[in-house]
This record gives structure tokens, C-alpha cells and sequence, in this order.
């Protein structure tokens, strides 16, 4: 026997889908859904707003065909289910050229036109000018970085942070300088191990530094801030140290801190020979 204070069935469904519905509408107040949920906007790189459009373009594309497939699944459910007086077998076909010409041909032109986007957005993103305003050659170390401004013949060699948790720790961690709506060249390696740069609010994919080999990319920053950056490959004991900031600054500020790091001796690139395993290279990866 159900007590007064025992919820119907029903009740509770009621209950359930109505604080579903408001734990959605909370998550929306609080995350931008123009960006696919991403940790980013449009207006931090000349790159971000491209990839951005791509990701929601594909999320819309995925849910779409989900939607469909949920809703023909349960219409099928209902309107096929097994009624209480009803004994006889549905007919049974053996083929049925029509629907099968269709889940045929239909995924092959989504995959088709996922294909088409995805690779006009990879040429894209990946194209590198054959003059770029910066050029920044960056060696990921167990378990820290190395940054050479080559174009400024200067270079900053980072140490190992050990993230304690206590107030000020972040700011000693090694910090990348850009300058605002300047195209900068990436070049990555390794000294070690595998490595990965990733710069999450740029939301390009993780670079690979691979020993021996050299990865290139190029992004401009059009957005002066400090954004964080970390190694997205396990590179041992360490790895969730390997953290490091990315101070995107006027061109002003920029040539003082190049000229901060020349007055601090850092002059020359830290190149190869530095590297764990030796100096031997096998080209530009691009």
C-alpha cells in the first residue's frame, strides 16, 4: 500500500525530466553555446573562428542524423510493437531495394561532405606563409621548455615547476611571448621523448615534438591576453608539470621583452645540440 507522501510513478517522471530540464538550462547561463562549449572564442587567432565554425558544423551535422535515427527507432518501436490479440507474423521480405539503396547512399554522401569540409579546413588551417613576421623554435624537455626567438637571436630556458598548489607558484612557470596580429611560425621538437604543444584557447590540434623531427604550424594571435599552455602527450613521471603560459603583448611590449632577455645573457639558440640523443635531424615535418 503507497503512503500519501510516496510519488506516483508519473510524479516522479515529471520530477525527473523538469530538473533535467533546468541542470540544461543552467549549464547553458554559465558556457557560451555559440563555441561548441569551447574553452575559446573566435577572436583569439585568425584560425579559432574557422575551427570553431567547423566544430559546431559538425556537432549540428552529428546530432542531426541522431535525432533521426532516435525518432525513427522509437516511431518503429511504437507503431510496430506487438499488439495484445494480434498471433500472426508480420510478412517477411527478403530484401527491400528502395530502404536499402538509401542507408547505402545516404551515409556515403554525409561521409562524402564531412570529407569535403574537413579537408578544405585542414588546408586551411595549415597553410604556411613563405614569409612569416615571427619565427619561434620550441624544444619541449622532460619536464619543461625551451623558447628561441630566432629572429631576435634570444632565447628562454625553462625549468622544472613543481605545481605545490600555493599562491604565486603559476607565475613562476615558463611564459611564451607573442605579438599581437603578427604571424608567427612554429617550429617544435624534442629533446627527449615525445612531447605535444597545445595551446588549448588557440584551439588548433596538439602539435606533436617527436626526437629528430621538426613539426611546423603558423597562427596569428589577434588578441592580446595570458593563456595557458601544456604538454598533451605522457611524457613521464612529471608530465602534468609541463605547463606553461602564453602571454600574447603589443609589438612595444614584445621588443622589451626580447631586449629583457639580451640583457639577461640569453643570447643565441638553444638548438640540437642540446638534445638527449644527439644532434641528427630528419627534416621538416609541415
Amino acid at each position: 500500500m503507497r503512503t500519501p507522501s510516496t510519488p506516483t510513478p508519473s510524479k516522479s517522471w515529471r520530477v525527473a525530466v523538469l530538473a533535467g530540464a533546468v541542470a540544461l538550462l543552467a549549464s547553458g547561463c554559465s558556457t557560451d553555446i555559440s563555441t561548441g562549449f569551447l574553452t575559446s572564442d573566435a577572436g583569439v587567432t585568425n584560425k579559432t573562428g574557422e575551427l570553431i565554425a567547423f566544430w559546431n558544423g559538425s556537432w549540428i551535422a552529428l546530432l542531426t542524423v541522431g535525432v533521426l535515427v532516435w525518432g525513427l527507432m522509437i516511431w518503429a518501436l511504437i507503431a510496430y510493437r506487438k499488439r495484445k490479440d494480434d498471433h500472426e507474423l508480420p510478412v517477411q521480405l527478403q530484401y527491400h531495394v528502395p530502404l536499402e539503396l538509401m542507408y547505402t547512399v545516404i551515409p556515403i554522401v554525409m561521409i562524402g561532405v564531412l570529407f569535403v569540409f574537413s579537408q578544405r579546413t585542414i588546408e586551411s588551417v595549415q597553410a604556411l606563409d613563405e614569409n612569416p613576421d615571427l619565427t619561434v623554435s620550441i624544444y619541449g624537455k622532460q619536464w619543461s621548455w625551451d623558447f628561441n626567438y630566432v629572429d631576435y637571436d634570444v632565447h628562454y630556458s625553462g625549468e622544472r615547476v613543481e605545481l605545490t598548489g600555493e599562491e604565486g607558484v603559476a607565475d613562476e612557470l615558463p611564459t611564451l611571448y607573442l605579438p599581437v596580429d603578427q604571424n608567427v611560425q612554429f617550429e617544435v621538437n624534442s629533446r627527449d621523448v615525445n612531447h605535444a604543444f597545445w595551446i588549448p584557447a588557440f584551439v588548433y590540434k596538439k602539435t606533436d615534438m617527436i626526437p629528430g623531427r621538426t613539426n611546423i604550424f603558423q597562427v596569428t594571435p589577434t588578441k592580446e591576453g595570458v593563456y595557458m599552455g601544456k604538454c598533451a602527450e605522457l611524457c613521464g613521471e612529471f608530465h602534468s608539470e609541463m605547463l606553461f603560459r602564453v602571454a600574447v603583448v603589443s609589438m612595444d611590449e614584445f621588443e622589451k621583452q626580447m631586449q629583457a632577455l639580451r640583457d639577461a645573457g640569453n643570447v643565441g639558440i638553444l638548438g640540437d645540440e642540446l638534445n638527449r640523443y644527439g644532434n641528427e635531424t630528419e627534416g621538416a615535418q609541415h
